[in-house]
């Protein structure tokens, strides 16, 4: 294939002015806030995103390289088709879930970053374990969307892969790097706004091409394969569910999620913009389902492409590009290039801001330099952008399994973070002794059970496994859910068993080495100011509400204070008062 002097010209434009646009919020960066909460401005944007601009970046985060290709590849894929494309309708549940149950505790109380609940609860040494499976779903997810971008390109302009992946790579970095969470927010807006108009505009060049079938007719009936709207083998329900779950449940505690939720003018408004993104995620599936039926209405053999077909070539993955590229118009076919280096960018951005303002606050500043300057704090920020820019573009070009790697990560994120947040928010009572025996479990029996993608065998073998054509076992068994009710379990038991066997004089107190119950003001647990800053919450919204009781879990257990939003230490009293 030749190169494509116009495709590189049209990408080269689109990077400027996305670059133009993180410049230049990152100049209205430096003129928000004061200089005492810079590196605050940075990771929140000074909680003052809006509606508008706060439901495009949002959405965006959500609706990346992998939610595009990864939707058309899955309605293209036979034997899968549209009922095993979960990421749209999981996702928006995610976030209908995240609006519901823990934007408001979470913004109400004034944190900075998802990690600062477990700190404040379970104290520094849990928060560092916590960021642990934290980072690898950031940094692994980055490099996987940086990987299917560069081919992307490399599919529709034919220029070398490495260069794509290193120049998408820098752009997303610097204006991440120069304006925080204001450059990715406002490039998000454009971004999204790419998307839609890219796809959408590609659709309908696609669907007239003389070798694509009616997707209507391919919808229900066999003709170049099987229908496209697929079905469940009811073998595979289990695992069709513990994925469903996996997307519903484990999409809920990501920082890039909880950065949004935090920089929101209002807990109100947190919940708001969970319910737009939602509805947004939903809107902009509707052309990658397209575009993957279209794939699957297809006679190949018909058009440049050749024999044989994407799926029979093992490149299914790579089937919008392809579409992009043989059944639309050149210059129809740039627009949606890009249209999906658009949705990587706007993924990669906040994965990488994610990851440098966890390590910033709660690793460097709270856990070692709590004195730490508001300048100081910045430069950490600025230097581990780069650090993970870099470290996410490196595994991109050199990890030949990184979607196996994000697959793990992200599985993790699912057993480990999110029962531990389930716990951190609404469970009375749990402590640091039951925090880390459900991480241990649940990351046990997730590691135990195998992942095929890292050609990682199973230790326990649980009823429905089976051998694939690659000799690799395969769990139909819902095992990462099981993990993920282990760990939770575990966390509220050992937690209360701990307390039980301390407080009845069981066990003396000096071996509450982790200063969780006996302890539990020690200087080792940090204290709230030390989290939450007066000066970071409205009072007019520290208002109590109604807990909203679980109708599983007795209202013994239900943490009040995660709905009790006046928070009771001397600092902010005395600030109410005044």
């Amino acid at each position: 294939m030749a190169f494509h002097v116009e495709g590189l010209v049209a990408i080269i434009v689109f990077y400027l002015a996305i670059l133009a646009v993180g410049i230049w919020a990152a100049w209205k960066t430096k003129n928000t806030g004061s200089e005492g909460d810079r590196s605050e401005a940075i990771i929140v944007g000074g909680r003052d995103i809006g509606l508008l601009v706060g439901g495009f970046t949002m959405t965006a985060t959500w609706v990346g390289g992998g939610y595009i290709n990864g939707t058309a590849e899955a309605v293209y894929v036979p034997d899968y088709g549209l009922a095993w494309a979960q990421a749209p309708i999981g996702y928006s549940l995610s976030l209908i879930l995240g609006g519901l149950f823990f934007a408001k505790p979470m913004r109400s109380k004034g944190y900075v970053t998802m990690l600062d609940p477990f700190q404040q609860i379970y104290g520094k040494r849990m928060g560092g374990l916590l960021f642990i499976p934290a980072l690898m779903g950031e940094m692994f997810w980055a490099a996987a969307i940086f990987s299917a971008l560069g081919a992307t390109i490399s599919v529709i302009i034919d220029i070398n892969v490495n260069i794509s992946v290193i120049i998408s790579a820098l752009i997303a970095t610097m204006y991440t790097l120069v304006g925080g969470l204001y450059s990715v927010a406002y490039t998000d807006v454009v971004q999204l706004f790419c998307i839609f108009l890219g796809l959408w505009i590609s659709v309908p060049f696609a669907m007239s091409h003389p070798a694509v079938t009616d997707i209507g007719l391919t919808a229900v009936h066999q003709v170049y394969q099987a229908p496209w709207l697929g079905s469940i083998n009811p073998l595979d329900i289990y695992t069709w569910l513990d994925n469903f779950f996996l997307l519903t449940l484990g999409g809920i505690p990501w920082q890039a999620y909880f950065q949004r939720v935090l920089s929101s003018s209002s807990a109100t408004y947190a919940q708001v913009l969970s319910f737009l993104a939602a509805f947004g995620c939903l809107v902009m599936a509707i052309p990658a389902v397209l575009i993957g039926a279209i794939g699957a209405s297809t006679a190949w053999n018909q058009t440049e492409y050749g024999v044989p077909d994407p799926k029979s070539k093992k490149e299914a993955d790579m089937i919008l590009p392809i579409v992009l590229q043989y059944l639309c118009p050149v210059y129809i076919s740039f627009f949606g290039l890009g249209a999906v280096s658009a949705a990587v960018m706007s993924s990669a951005d906040s994965s990488i801001l994610s990851a440098s303002s966890m390590f910033a606050r709660n690793i460097y500043q709270l856990s070692f330099r709590q004195n730490a300057s508001d300048r100081e704090i910045v430069w950490v920020m600025r230097i581990t952008v780069l650090l993970f820019g870099a470290s996410a573009t490196a595994m991109a070009l050199l990890a030949s399994s990184v979607y196996g790697l994000w697959y793990l990560s992200s599985d993790l994120v699912y057993i480990i973070i999110f029962p531990q947040l389930l716990c951190v928010l609404f469970i009375k009572g749990t402590n640091t002794y039951g925090a880390i025996a459900g991480y241990l479990f649940g990351l046990v029996l997730r590691i135990t059970g195998g992942e095929p993608y890292l050609y990682l065998q199973p230790l326990i073998f649980y009823p429905g496994w089976y051998q694939d054509d690659n000799n690799l076992y395969v769990q139909r068994f819902p095992f990462k859910t099981l993990a993920m009710l282990t760990s939770f379990v575990t966390n509220v038991t050992v937690s209360y068993l701990a307390k039980y066997l301390f407080e009845s004089g069981t066990l003396p107190p000096k071996l509450d080495f982790l200063d969780a119950v006996v302890a539990r003001y020690s200087r080792e647990h940090m204290d709230k100011a030390t989290l939450v800053k007066s000066d970071n919450i409205v009072l007019n919204e520290l208002a109590p509400v109604n807990p909203r009781h679980s109708l599983t879990l007795s209202s013994t257990f239900t943490n009040k204070e995660a709905f009790n939003y006046v928070d009771s230490s001397p600092e902010l009293s005395n600030t109410e008062d005044n």
